[in-house]
């Protein structure tokens, strides 16, 4: 399963070519957002509350930001009134709580209180009644990908209730996962305990030997952290943690990055993983794009492996806006899947990405 993309290794604005140089024009990229978000609204595939709408809206937000469609804002808002800005079923699954974060977008615009409602109900029973999540593994958040969908609804919603509580159980959650899952030899998260390799336990390999290091498992981890660092104030004591594992991760991605621009599925076995995968890698465009604006990434250093990625994700939109080889949903690095392969979540990676990328000077 090859993606022929055919980009190479970007160092410079001067050695890309016509072509490529075209995908950074803040015209283009806005055609290409709006096309991305159309195409994707055009064909929904879950519950609009499902945690894979969570991270598609949260990118339509942003392209809402970068465009001012005013097509993409209506969407969204005529996709609150009919969900009632309600989060998903299960009040202590991170998943079921990502849908909040474009509530909570959206509110700040609107400053209705029927859009918050809903969801600092579910916070303060999650706050106060622990539920199966944690009785069942011990913590609130036990997979990596919780860490894109929990801590920015907690984060956000403290910062617009002045609720520091909120703040204090995001961080208390977070170290639980971070204390873990996190590996520091290889700088990433491993997607949970499974993949863990103890003295009892060697864990799952891949072919190569080497840890399964999932990733859009940690394209989420890196999402959630610009989603977090966003909200928090420079001088919050826990800024420095997150800015810090921000920092230690994105060197970590940049050396894994493919020559082709893009990330595979499992990161430390890219021979077995030939073709690349979209959604880790638009996470990580976003992210990385978002760091180099922030002044937090060293442009120099970065901003080559943004330009790489950004060419080569805009070669896996279709014509008519599909965002493809995005693989399927599952919990560690897959094959089945090819450029006719979409997913909701793909597209909204591939949105953030773009929001951060047109900022780019």
């Amino acid at each position: 399963m090859l993606l022929a993309l055919g980009c190479g290794h970007i160092g410079s604005a001067q050695q890309l070519s016509p072509a490529d140089k075209a995908v950074f024009r803040p015209k283009f990229v806005k055609t290409q957002l709006l096309k991305a978000a159309r195409w994707q609204l055009a064909h929904p595939k879950h519950p609009p509350t499902d945690w894979t709408n969570g991270a598609f809206y949260s990118g339509v937000f942003a392209a809402y930001q970068a465009t001012h469609s005013r097509l993409l804002l209506d969407s969204l808002l005529a996709m609150g009134e009919r969900t009632q800005w309600r989060p998903a079923q299960r009040y202590d699954h991170a998943d079921d709580m990502a849908i909040c974060q474009t509530y909570l977008n959206l509110y700040r615009l609107k400053k209705d209180r029927r859009m918050l409602a809903p969801t600092l109900a579910l916070v303060e029973k999650f706050r106060t009644e622990p539920g199966p999540e944690v009785r069942n593994h011990g913590i609130a958040w036990w997979w990596c990908d919780a860490l894109f969908m929990g801590p920015p609804v907690l984060v956000k919603l403290g910062i617009i209730e002045n609720q520091p509580q909120y703040l204090a159980l995001s961080d208390t959650l977070y170290q639980q996962t971070y204390k873990r899952l996190f590996n520091h030899a290889e700088h990433l998260f491993s997607r949970d305990a499974g993949y863990l390799w103890t003295a009892a336990n060697e864990g799952k390999k891949e072919q190569n030997g080497q840890r399964v290091f999932w990733s859009r498992g940690n394209g989420w981890v890196m999402g959630g952290l610009v989603q977090v660092l966003q909200e928090l104030p420079a001088r919050h004591p826990s800024r420095a943690f997150y800015v810090s594992l921000f920092k230690e991760m994105s060197a970590r991605l940049v050396q894994l990055q493919q020559p082709d621009g893009l990330w595979r599925s499992s990161l430390l076995d890219p021979a077995a993983y030939p073709g690349g995968e979209t959604s880790g890698s638009g996470f990580d465009t976003y992210a990385l794009a978002w760091g180099i604006n922030q002044g937090i990434l060293d442009k120099p250093t970065y901003l080559p492996a943004v330009r790489n990625a950004w060419v080569a994700l805009n070669k896996v939109v279709s014509p008519e806006g599909r965002v493809g080889w995005v693989q399927p949903i599952g919990a560690d690095p897959r094959r089945d899947f090819s450029a006719e392969s979409w997913e909701v979540y793909g597209t909204g990676a591939f949105l953030l990405a773009g929001s951060e990328v047109i900022k780019l000077k």
